[in-house]
């Protein structure tokens, strides 16, 4: 057989812990929690395997490639059906020549498979000893494991024992990324103390963790062997960087234009999607906490954001006794500013996780704040809804206010996050501008959905019509105006005809503009325009029948 080939069952050079009797199926054990799944030598020990007689022809150093999902194929032509890690089974029933058979491990090769289990069997059941060679052959000095069966089997029993594992691990997985969500969810909804945070994380790995600061001083520690650990600590990075020489796994923890801290993994090998998850909601939790522990403007804020509520709640409250609650709670602008309502809205998206949203929010209203400090400008801050908020910024009575504004805005450090700025009509009174937050709000919400910003802020005069169009679109009374206006262009999918209503739309119905535009001649244009107008059954000459129209198309290429 060669150095290559070496049969599987009881004291083969691969197991040599195996006894003849012993069968294994790996549906019995999950994976370790650091461990890999399943690997193509759990598969070698399924019973139904060792009844073929399995043999492994190369790559017995690989057996213990992880196993993503089981292929059956009957072709040699294979690498197009799979995406790497796949154990791939076979008859090789119309491909048992050596040109082919090579094929075949070439292009699993190429594709990344874990491994290939080829049943090499004759019409009566015999094993089939030429193909056995042609493929001994091919597979000769390839890392690729490559097991010949010389006894029938059935696949399907294969392909459910391992795909049941692995159904298994997926589970086990979601459950266990469940679990460490909730963990840390409740951490952040109590607030919990620096060491509270850092002993969970050590229980939920099993490990030692360590929180230090920016110059390696300890802050906080846990876990088995963690006092051992933090006793060598200093000495340690003294020398060299203790968790980068030992690969130890880690993560900053501050958002990243202020990181104040790390916290490092001992003893666990800087690999592990459930290790990132873990030390990336840990370093979340202890950001918020540390945020609420050394801020003591967030106390501030959630006042202001109170009484600027009950300003815009009440509709209404004499200018005087408003100021004079404001200037005890910091927001004492001097007389003749401009008070200007701003909303500042963080992009997201679906997939956006809650806390790492509440990250960005908490920590955006501090930079807003202190951006304007730096401008001289004080302000008057306020959340609104989730990935939102507001601020009443004080301009001085004199100078450009825009750019005033823009240096505000620009001032804001990054948070490695991006953001949108509505901002409202100015006023010299605070109830008139807190009243006009929800006018802001509005405005950042529609230049939250342009593909391109090309200013740092927006004001209603800036997406006018598409923008209200954007923030009405899901309303059915809109979608069946739009729809009702362009339905017998929609309902035969004439995009030629909606094309010449776009040209003729955006020149004003101007017929001369609108045949150079388009490259028409005027008899093409007249009778062209004849067509649109019969399928509309409304006069383009009409302007209210145009500005219809306008409005529906925009809101059709906004929603398509």
């Amino acid at each position: 057989m060669g150095a290559e080939t070496a049969r599987v069952g009881g004291g083969t050079a691969q197991h040599p812990e195996r006894t003849a009797g012993h069968t294994a199926d790996p549906t019995e054990h999950g994976p370790s929690e650091h461990g890999p799944g399943l690997t193509v030598s759990a598969v070698l020990d399924l019973e139904e395997i060792r009844a073929g007689a399995p043999t492994v022809v190369s790559g017995a150093d690989g057996l213990d490639r992880t196993i993503r999902w089981v292929h059956i194929a009957d072709s040699e032509h294979v690498e197009q059906f799979l995406e790497g890690g796949e154990l791939v089974l076979t008859t090789a029933q119309t491909f048992r020549t050596a040109a082919a058979m090579s094929v075949f491990l070439d292009e699993l090769d190429s594709a990344g498979a874990a491994g290939a289990v080829v049943e090499l069997v004759g019409e009566r059941g015999e094993s089939d000893e030429a193909a056995a060679e042609v493929l001994r052959r091919a597979a000769a000095g390839r890392d690729l494991p490559v097991i010949v069966l010389s006894r029938r089997i059935k696949f399907v029993r294969i392909t459910e024992h391992a795909h049941r594992r692995l159904l298994s691990e997926q589970l086990g997985r979601l459950e266990r990324a469940q679990e460490i969500h909730e963990a840390f969810t409740q951490l952040s909804l109590e607030r919990a103390e620096v060491g509270t945070i850092v002993a969970r994380t050590a229980e939920l790995l099993g490990a030692s963790v360590v929180l230090e600061d920016v110059t390696h001083r300890v802050l906080a520690y846990a876990g088995p062997g963690a006092e051992a650990v933090v006793a060598d600590w200093l000495s340690l990075v003294a020398e060299t960087d203790a968790y980068a020489s030992r690969d130890w796994a880690q993560i900053p923890v501050g958002l990243q234009a202020r990181r104040w801290g790390r916290l490092v993994v001992a003893g666990i090998p800087a690999a592990g999607a459930e290790v990132d998850q873990i030390i990336e909601r840990a370093s979340q939790a202890l950001t918020l906490t540390r945020m609420a522990e050394t801020d003591e403007r967030d106390l501030l804020i959630q006042a202001q954001s109170g009484f600027v509520r009950e300003l815009m709640d009440a509709g209404s409250e004499d200018e005087s006794q408003a100021r004079a609650r404001a200037r005890s709670l910091g927001f004492d602008p001097p007389a003749g500013a401009r008070l200007v309502p701003a909303v500042i809205r963080l992009d997201r998206d679906p997939g956006t996780d809650p806390t790492r949203m509440q990250l960005w929010e908490r920590a955006l209203i501090q930079e807003a704040t202190a951006a304007a400090s730096r401008a001289g400008a004080a302000t008057l801050a306020t959340g609104m809804q989730s990935g939102s908020f507001g601020l009443i910024l004080a301009l001085p009575g004199r100078g450009d206010e825009a750019k005033a504004l823009e240096r505000i805005f620009t001032g804001i450090d990054d948070l490695g996050s991006t953001w949108a700025v509505g901002v409202g009509r100015t006023s010299p009174s605070l109830v008139t501008a807190v009243s006009r937050l929800d006018s802001a709000a509005q405005v950042a919400e529609v230049a939250s959905t342009l593909e391109v910003r090309e200013r740092v802020f927006y004001r209603s005069a800036d997406v006018r019509l598409r923008g209200l169009l954007a923030v009405l679109g899901e309303d059915p009374r809109l979608r069946a105006f739009a729809e009702g206006e362009l339905g017998p262009l929609l309902e035969s999918e004439d995009e030629q005809l909606l094309d010449l209503l776009d040209l003729v739309l955006a020149h004003g119905g101007n017929k001369s503009a609108v045949a150079r535009a388009g490259f028409l001649s005027r008899p093409a244009l007249y009778a062209r325009l004849a067509r649109l107008e019969d399928r509309l059954g409304v006069s383009l000459d009409d302007a209210e029948s145009r500005t219809a129209l306008h409005v529906a198309l925009l809101w059709r290429r906004l929603n398509r």
